[in-house]
């Protein structure tokens, strides 16, 4: 590599925290599906940040809008409304075919707050003891960095040094639906799983597992999550991996390329009616509840 890269790339380790160990390259612009390092070395980008970039570098249309927007008003405070979450928000809950979502600022927030639904969600309407809501997972998952996220992942890198593990969570083999259905209690709010794990190697499930967990689910009035953060929106040529198998999760978790590739958020949990997303008593809107809160059976697919 050139001064300049081993300069960069020294600066960088020098004065940032390690949480990754990037590959000896130091880019410096890029366009469509080619990057271009500070040497000059023209690259194809196949990695796309993790499917964040699924509409290529500087998409010029999104480049566009981008700057339409800037030039108007780049924040505005949640304590006001403004003139595009509401049309966003719809535009998301069609394409997901879900009611509601929720936009966040990271992958990780959005797992944590579909973690929450999905507590609050068995509290309310399954009847689950305050406190004893548990949630199932897959060995080998990378939902994100949190302090939760962490303790249930089965990588030592990820979860060493930060316990103690928040409690609540039961680990599955990935991809193994007898498993699942052993692994489902009373107190089982919800089953949170990748349709294909990114971290520990491209892992694809069983044909025909996705299906299963579906069925599965239904049957024991658990929610089904799908955490398509990296396969949703295109990545793997459906919309969302689910569609492989024509199966419809409960709740969809979102992100990357949901940025069109010029911020790595915002991502969003979308939810479907059998979700808890929203904070106000059922009671407070009966009609509103009985719609998306249902109080027993198994949790509805769209």
């Amino acid at each position: 590599m050139g001064n300049k890269t081993d300069r960069l790339i020294a600066l960088a380790e020098k004065h940032g925290a390690h949480n990754y160990h990037p590959l000896p390259v130091a880019l410096s612009r890029a366009k469509g599906v080619y990057v271009w390092d500070v040497e000059g070395k023209k690259y194809f980008d196949f990695l796309s940040a993790y499917s964040a970039i699924n509409q290529g570098h500087n998409h010029p249309n999104i480049v566009a809008a981008a700057k339409s927007q800037l030039g108007r008003v780049a924040l505005t405070s949640r304590a006001f409304h403004n003139d595009q979450l509401g049309p966003f928000l719809e535009l998301l809950t069609k394409t997901t075919g879900k009611e509601r979502a929720l936009p966040m600022n990271s992958g990780a927030e959005a797992v944590e707050t579909a973690i929450k639904a999905m507590r609050l969600w068995g509290y309310r309407k399954k009847g689950i003891p305050d406190g004893k809501a548990e949630i199932i997972v897959c060995a080998e998952n990378f939902h994100g960095r949190t302090t939760t996220i962490v303790g249930f992942s089965s990588d030592p890198d990820s979860s060493s040094g930060f316990g103690p593990a928040t409690p609540g969570f039961r680990t599955i083999p990935y991809g193994n639906a007898a498993a699942l259905e052993r692994a489902i209690t009373a107190n089982t709010a919800g089953f949170l799983f990748e349709p294909v794990q990114g971290e520990a190697g491209v892992i694809l499930p069983p044909e025909g597992w996705l299906s299963a967990v579906r069925q599965i689910c239904s049957e024991n009035n658990v929610l089904m999550c799908a955490d398509e953060i990296q396969t949703g929106l295109g990545r793997t040529g459906k919309l969302f991996a689910c569609d492989h198998e024509e199966v419809v999760p409960d709740l969809y978790i979102l992100g990357k390329a949901l940025s069109g590739g010029f911020i790595r958020s915002p991502r969003c949990a979308p939810a479907t009616r059998s979700s808890a997303c929203s904070r106000r008593a059922p009671t407070a809107r009966p009609s509103a509840a009985r719609r998306w809160l249902p109080r027993s059976g198994p949790p509805p697919c769209a």
